[in-house]
C-alpha cells in the first residue's frame, strides 16, 4: 500500500469502525451503569439482559467484581469513591478511544494501543471471573469484551499505518 492509500484507509474505514465500536461500547457501559444503579435502589429490578438463572447481567454488575474489577475494594474499601463501577471505567475508556482516535498523532496511537492491551487484559480477567467464579453468562459483558478486542486490532493496525506513513515521508 502507498502512503496515500494508508492515509485514506485511516481516514475512512478505521475512523468509521472506531466511531461505531466506541459508540456501542459507550451505550453498553451506560446501560450497565443504569442496571447496576437500578438494582441497588430496587432489589426486585429485572433488567432486559436478565434472561434466566445463569444468564443475568444484573447478577454480574452487582457482584463484588462489578466495581473496580473486584480488586480496588481490597486496597481502599468497598465504599471508597475510588471503587467505581466497571461501567464508569468503560465510559472513560471508550471516550478516550474515540477522542484520541480522531488524531493522527504517533503518541496518541501508542496510548491507544497501550490502553487497548490493558482493556483486553481486563476483559480476559473478567471473563474468567464470569465463567469460573460466577458461573454466569452476561451478554453485555461479553459484547464489551468483543468490542475491546476489535479496538485492539484497529489500534494495532492504526499504529502500523502511521509508522509506514512516517517512514515514507522521512
Amino acid at each position: 500500500m502507498t502512503a496515500a492509500a494508508n492515509l485514506k484507509w485511516l481516514l475512512t474505514w478505521e475512523r468509521k469502525a472506531r466511531v461505531f465500536l466506541c459508540f456501542l461500547g459507550f451505550v453498553l457501559s451506560i446501560y450497565a451503569l443504569h442496571v447496576e444503579l437500578s438494582r441497588e435502589n430496587n432489589p426486585d429490578y429485572r433488567a432486559m439482559c436478565d434472561l434466566g438463572q445463569y444468564v443475568s447481567c444484573s447478577k454480574v454488575f452487582t457482584s463484588r467484581w462489578g466495581r473496580g474489577f473486584g480488586l480496588v475494594q481490597i486496597i481502599v474499601g468497598h465504599d471508597s469513591p475510588l471503587n467505581q463501577p466497571n461501567s464508569v471505567l468503560g465510559i472513560i475508556f471508550y471516550s478516550l478511544q474515540l477522542g484520541l482516535g480522531l488524531s493522527q498523532s504517533q503518541k496518541n496511537a501508542a496510548i491507544l494501543v497501550m490502553a487497548s492491551w490493558v482493556s483486553v487484559a481486563g476483559s480476559l480477567y473478567l471473563a474468567s471471573i464470569l465463567v469460573f467464579v460466577l458461573g454466569d453468562f452476561c451478554m453485555v459483558c461479553v459484547s464489551t469484551y468483543v468490542i475491546n478486542f476489535a479496538l485492539l486490532f484497529i489500534n494495532l493496525k492504526r499504529r502500523t499505518v502511521l509508522d509506514e506513513i512516517r517512514e515514507k515521508t522521512e
